[in-house]
């Protein structure tokens, strides 16, 4: 998971024994490969005539979600839900693992995780996401992820833990004198997160095939300890995600804890101000020079949200025909027309608290169902005794 405390992607690197780590900080849930990763590319055709893999993925509640969130994973959620039978959810006790601070939620700062869990849920719903093709829920709503995450730190080896650079580069960069048994017992969490549904896939970009090493290791590590196989062993869903750079700059991310992010919240009329203040190149000064726009936030941003006409923004710009003023307008006009949909559904659902509250409970209903199954499963193995008492 990203470990910014403002980003709310929950990917994190593990430690691999041949790579290192990989870790990116604006990017979608986990993934890792034990001696190379399994690999599965996703297309409609490769899963003609295949029964349905499970998915799983899910977020840091940081509130209303950006264009990098949108681009970066629902897009690809939205498409998946069609393929596969996914799990979505907000991960509320992963906020918990950082301090928090500003707008950030973290133990020390939690007066607005609901409010923040709540939109995050709207804007999924409103991106596309369908109740009826996949489940949408909130971690903390499925106790067995904590029970699960509990039997996992039974067997995890310490080591792991501490040799993770994610943990580390936390610790340095959030300057946490005192580090939580949360913080570096994250991968394990995490693991818990996939495996208590028994999930088969994450979907990742190829950058990010690291981030499943821990689910890997401790699916097998249980496997072999107990002599069965309760646990898949997660595979990366490799998926094509398009770059969203930050509106401050082409060589960032666009992120919350940067600062350079647009909301799908935002008004159109929020969206053009930004728009218009976004970066260009500092070379051309007057409409007639001659730009350069590989250097250009804006034009990085037509290819988003304006494909069709990308070659001839940049031919007009190259040749001094094209300013910047016009081509930002140009973009805000495509980037509104665009997220208008997804921004009305936005405020119907904002109007029906009930509606949103309905999702939520029926899909940790439906995620208890198979997270049930796998603990009883997990406490036969274990020998432990039944909760009925013998």
């Amino acid at each position: 998971m990203c470990r910014s405390q403002g980003c709310s992607s929950i990917g994190r690197a593990s430690v691999s024994k041949t790579e290192g780590c990989r870790f990116k900080s604006c990017h979608p849930y986990f993934l890792s490969p034990v001696d190379g990763a399994q690999r599965v590319r996703h297309s409609g055709r490769e899963r003609q005539g295949m029964s349905k893999g499970r998915v799983t993925s899910g977020m840091r509640p940081t509130g209303s979600v950006h264009l990098g969130n949108l681009h970066g994973a629902l897009d690809n959620w939205v498409r998946l839900q069609n393929d596969y039978e996914c799990y979505f959810f907000i991960v509320d006790w992963h906020a918990l693992t950082t301090p928090g601070g500003g707008d950030a939620v973290g133990y020390e700062n939690v007066s607005k995780m609901r409010e923040n869990v709540v939109d995050m849920a709207i804007d999924w719903v409103a991106a596309g996401l369908d109740p009826a093709k996949c489940s949408i829920f909130i971690q903390s709503h499925v106790s067995e992820v904590a029970e699960l995450h509990l039997v996992f730190s039974m067997i995890t080896p310490l080591g792991w833990l501490e040799r993770n650079p994610t943990y580390r580069e936390m610790v340095l960069g959030y300057k946490i004198e005192s580090p939580s048994y949360g913080l570096l017992g994250y991968p394990t969490l995490q693991s818990a997160d996939i495996l208590v549904y028994k999930g088969q896939f994450v979907p990742v970009g190829k950058d990010q095939e690291a981030h499943v090493n821990m689910t890997r290791d401790l699916a097998q590590r249980f496997n072999s300890l107990y002599g069965r196989d309760v646990f898949p062993i997660t595979q990366v869903l490799l998926t094509q995600v398009p770059k969203v750079p930050g509106t401050d700059s082409v060589d960032r991310k666009m992120s919350k804890s940067a600062g350079n992010y647009i909301a799908l919240a935002y008004s159109e009329e929020r969206t053009t101000e930004i728009v218009r203040t976004m970066f260009t190149d500092p070379v051309k000064m007057r409409k007639n020079d001659k730009g350069h726009p590989d250097g250009c936030v804006v034009y990085a941003f037509h290819g988003l949200y304006n494909k069709a006409e990308q070659s001839a923004v940049r031919l007009e710009c190259e040749g001094g025909l094209r300013g910047c003023v016009d081509c930002k307008k140009q973009l805000a006009a495509r980037m509104n027309e665009a997220l208008r949909p997804i921004r009305e559904r936005r405020r119907e659902l904002k109007e029906r608290p009930d509606r949103m509250k309905e999702i939520l409970m029926n899909g940790a209903a439906k995620a208890r169902t198979v997270a049930r199954a796998t603990l009883e499963e997990v406490r036969e193995v274990l020998n432990l005794p039944p909760k009925e008492i013998f």
